[in-house]
């Protein structure tokens, strides 16, 4: 009599969670809705208090600010001495959010700062201190855009370089490149008068000259011996 086994008694073994990606946060941020939104992505957060930045998410320090309060630091310099203290990091990001409700500066000086100026500061944070800056529509904008960094597999760089595939013209280029002297308006001349590596070589000495001057002489070293 053959043994009939009952599967819905058979032990089902526990799946193992995947640990959800944790994102630490500056306790000053827990009002923030930013916060709550990114609960709702699946993030893990930990509030603490950190003295630079806003958000730690990888390996990313995030400052962030409302355009309000990014014009009223810009005022009082509050930001300058974090935009400083963000140097310490190799990867930051500013963000300033909410330009859908609220324009960051306009020609009509509503905010009470020239428009000129707000340029001059943001043109500051880009090229003086090296800051990347993000402008979001609102606090749902800013969250997505943490959860695009959080979650980005990191790419191993290769030890080594590839150069691209050179077509056959910009190998012949990049061969007669290689002598001294000779740059690449010199090295598409001769390409275009002789066609090949070889015409060029086999070239008598006054005709080279006549094509790029005093620089045929560079083509003597084709003759020496090693």
């Amino acid at each position: 009599m053959k043994t009939i086994y009952n599967i819905f008694t058979e032990k089902i073994s526990k799946i193992k969670e995947t640990p959800k990606p944790k994102i630490t946060i500056d306790y000053r941020e827990k009002n923030s809705l930013v916060a709550s939104e990114l609960v709702g992505l699946g993030f893990e957060i930990e509030f603490k208090e950190l003295k630079v930045a806003d958000y730690i998410v990888k390996d990313v320090a995030i400052e962030r600010k409302t355009v309000s309060d990014f014009l009223s630091s810009m005022l009082n310099k509050r930001l300058l001495n974090q935009i400083e203290e963000l140097q310490q990091y190799k990867n930051k990001l500013l963000i300033i959010e909410g330009i859908e409700e609220q324009e960051i500066y306009n020609e009509k000086n509503t905010s009470g700062i020239h428009a000129n100026a707000v340029r001059g500061f943001l043109l500051s944070i880009l090229l003086k201190h090296n800051i990347p800056m993000l402008f979001t529509k609102n606090y749902k904008d800013t969250a997505q855009f943490i959860n695009r960094i959080a979650r980005k597999k990191e790419q191993e760089i290769p030890i080594r370089a590839i150069k691209k595939s050179l077509n056959k013209k910009e190998q012949l280029q990049f061969i007669i490149e290689g002598l001294p002297g000779i740059g690449p308006k010199t090295a598409k001349k001769l390409l275009q008068n002789f066609k090949t590596i070889k015409g060029i070589i086999n070239a008598p000495r006054e005709i080279l000259e006549k094509t790029i001057g005093k620089k045929a002489e560079i083509f003597k070293i084709l003759e020496e011996n090693y």
